[in-house]
C-alpha cells in the first residue's frame, strides 16, 4: 500500500514545470510567494468585512476607501499563483492552506472603531509591505528578475494603500493643522 505522503510528493511532482533556476531558489522563492499570496487573501477578507461593516460619520468615505483597497488586492493573488507556476511550482490549494500560511492575523470583532479598522489595515498592509521587499531581496539573491518585477509594483500598490489608510485616519491636532 502507498503511504498518503508519498502519493501528495508524486502528485505535487507531476505539475512541477521547468526552471533554469536552481530548485533550491525556487522551492525558496515560491514558498515566499505562496506565503505572501496567503498574506493577500487575508488582507482582502479582512479590507472587505471592514467595508461591509464600517460605520459613524465618515461612513461613505471609508465604505470607498475600503472598496478600492480590497479592489485592489483582488487581482494580485492570480498574479502571484501564476508567478509560483510559472516558476515550476505549486501554489495554495484551499482555505486551510491559506489559514496555515497566512501572517495577517483575523479580527471577528463584531464592531471595530472605523479608525481602528483604518490603524489596523495600515498596521497590516505596512507589514505586507515588508514582506513583499523580504521576497524581493530574496529574488535578487536568486536572480530571479522576473519574479522582482513582479513584486516591484505590489510594493508600490502597497505603500500606496499605507498612505491612504494612515492619511485617512489621521486626526488633526488641537491647533488645526
Amino acid at each position: 500500500m502507498t503511504s498518503m505522503p508519498s502519493l501528495l510528493h508524486r502528485q505535487a511532482s507531476a505539475l512541477r514545470g521547468p526552471s533554469d533556476l536552481p530548485q533550491s531558489a525556487v522551492h525558496d522563492i515560491a514558498g515566499a510567494l505562496n506565503a505572501i499570496l496567503a498574506d493577500t487573501f487575508a488582507l482582502y477578507l479582512k479590507t472587505r468585512n471592514f467595508h461591509w461593516h464600517v460605520s459613524g460619520p465618515h461612513f461613505r468615505d471609508y465604505h470607498l476607501l475600503l472598496d478600492e483597497q480590497a479592489a485592489q488586492l483582488l487581482p494580485i493573488i492570480d498574479v502571484l499563483a501564476e508567478r509560483v507556476r510559472k516558476l515550476g511550482e505549486t501554489t495554495i490549494r484551499s482555505v486551510g492552506h491559506v489559514a496555515r500560511l497566512a501572517r495577517i492575523p483575523d479580527n471577528d470583532a463584531v464592531f471595530v472603531e472605523p479608525s481602528d479598522m483604518l490603524a489596523e489595515l495600515r498596521d497590516d498592509t505596512l507589514a505586507y509591505t515588508a514582506r513583499l521587499r523580504e521576497a524581493h531581496d530574496l529574488c535578487d539573491s536568486h536572480r530571479d528578475v522576473a519574479t522582482a518585477s513582479v513584486l516591484e509594483p505590489l510594493i508600490d500598490e502597497a505603500e500606496r494603500r499605507v498612505w491612504f489608510l494612515f492619511e485617512a485616519g489621521r486626526r488633526a491636532d488641537s491647533s488645526g493643522h
